[in-house]
């Protein structure tokens, strides 16, 4: 079985989110079960050096954006056993960050059509293209649109995932014509509530459309999650997978990791202790032992539940709780946190960044981490904080759902709150607190936590499955 994986990011050449973590752990999961899976992304300025000097040309070609024709190079690198193909255009593509441009509906267009155009070229087909998100929903749209009766693409299926449904690619009917090039038979697929929406269109166009949790599959049916597509999901349903994502076991592992202050280990969790008083120490927190040190690490945007924390904050503080909030986002909720640390100093410590470093040593010294989301498509950092030993608290919700069970029957591995409500986040806490004064209770249940195993050895077996039953 051979695949091409499209994505838009994919560690460790580009990252802004989790999309990137699962393009680059997935592919590799799939070629260690004998599955030839190869990836193609675009070639960001912001790519190392390091990294360039192990790519090589294969090819290069012109692609049609609607009325134009635009240069093409495909570079290859490879990592591991991962066969990587990035596509170059340095007017799209040599420009400082990832997304936000302009021109970005121009600029994956000619990506999604480039992925397609690439193949015959490079001498690769694959028996499914699996695309990914908005940036690349467009390629099973040109497959369908332009290349079903080429005998080369004959019988290739597609795949479409969501992994955040907030992004969709929406913009005005003009760029049908001038941008997208599709043939006027086409107009009614990605046409949606008065605009073009790309990730429409691969919905419609693909085989399979997949989400990246079980309970996500169904939460987009509902107009409270879909962000409007939920008409469309409904639709779909007959096609539709959910697959929890994993995490990469050897990245995460407190054993090895070299940012942690000490490392420990499921058998010997002993020194987990010296990264919390680390931790207190290197963000100024009095080193108290008896004081739940809850972590936050991620976006502080509405979607992450952040007006839940900011509701209860002055509250939970009185708590024997210290609160470690890592992350940027919406600048109310940056300036809320940074004003707070002032406010409350010894109780809060917040730090508008991002950094790999802080989040791991935040991972491995904290008692707990907090995960308010309104809405979670799959949640990465609860998987992580499993594996460190962390005890997630949740909202139950998409992907946090199908990972978290309460610890309340002393047989659950965090703890949850149904209600997307700050006070039934506050019990969760005041709960996690009551467990965390049993010294015994908390010891077996940070034992059960580290025993959770969500790597992709898991998923992958359900991929393998779906793409088994797409080309049935």
């Amino acid at each position: 079985m051979k695949i091409l994986y499209a994505a838009s990011e994919a560690v460790p050449f580009a990252k802004t989110g989790g999309l990137a973590d699962v393009a680059g752990s997935l592919p590799k999961a799939l070629v260690e079960e004998g599955i030839d899976c190869r990836v193609v992304l675009p070639l960001y300025e912001n790519i190392p050096e390091s990294l360039r000097e192990n790519m090589h040309f294969l090819c290069h070609f012109q692609v049609p954006v609607s009325w134009r024709s635009k240069y093409c190079g495909v570079f290859e690198s490879k990592i591991g056993n991962v066969t990587y193909y990035l596509i170059d255009d340095e007017y799209y593509f040599k420009r400082p960050g990832y997304y936000g441009h302009y021109d970005d509906a121009e600029r994956f267009a000619f990506f999604a059509r480039a992925v397609v155009e690439m193949l015959p070229r490079i001498g690769f087909q694959p028996d499914i293209l699996h695309a990914n998100d908005w940036q690349t929903a467009l390629a099973p749209v040109y497959l369908h649109a332009y290349y079903q009766k080429d005998p080369f693409f004959s019988g290739m299926k597609t795949v479409f995932t969501v992994h955040n449904v907030e992004y969709q690619g929406k913009y005005g009917y003009e760029i049908y014509n001038d941008i997208l090039g599709l043939p006027q038979n086409f107009f009614h697929i990605v046409d949606y509530d008065d605009c073009v929406n790309f990730m429409k269109g691969a919905i419609v166009c693909s085989d399979a459309v997949t989400t990246v949790s079980p309970s996500y599959s169904y939460e987009l049916r509902y107009p409270y999650f879909s962000f409007g597509l939920d008409r469309i999901f409904t639709m779909a349903g007959y096609k539709m997978h959910g697959i929890l994502n994993g995490i990469n076991n050897a990245a995460n592992d407190p054993y090895t990791d070299k940012c942690l202050f000490a490392n420990y280990s499921k058998t010997n969790p002993v020194k987990k202790a010296v990264n919390k008083r680390g931790l207190q120490q290197m963000l100024g927190l009095p080193l108290d032992e008896n004081a739940m040190v809850i972590g936050y690490i991620g976006r502080l945007v509405r979607a992450k539940g952040i007006e839940l924390i900011r509701f209860v904050l002055e509250e939970l503080l009185t708590h024997s709780v210290q609160l470690v909030v890592l992350g940027t986002g919406d600048w109310q909720y940056e300036n809320f946190f940074a004003e707070m640390q002032h406010r409350f100093p010894g109780k809060l410590a917040a730090r508008i960044a991002f950094s790999d470093d802080l989040a791991r040593k935040i991972y491995s010294g904290a008692d707990a981490l907090l995960m308010p989301s309104r809405s979670e498509p799959c949640g990465l950092s609860q998987l992580i904080a499993l594996r460190y030993g962390t005890i997630p608290i949740v909202h139950q919700i998409g992907g946090l759902a199908d990972s978290i069970t309460d610890a309340g029957d002393n047989t659950g591995n965090g703890f949850t709150f149904k209600q997307f409500n700050a006070h039934d986040m506050l019990g969760a806490i005041s709960r996690a607190e009551g467990v965390f004064a049993n010294k015994s209770m908390w010891k077996a249940l940070v034992s059960r936590a580290m025993s959770c195993d969500f790597s992709w050895r898991h998923s992958v077996k359900d991929y393998k499955g779906m793409y088994e039953e797409v080309l049935r």
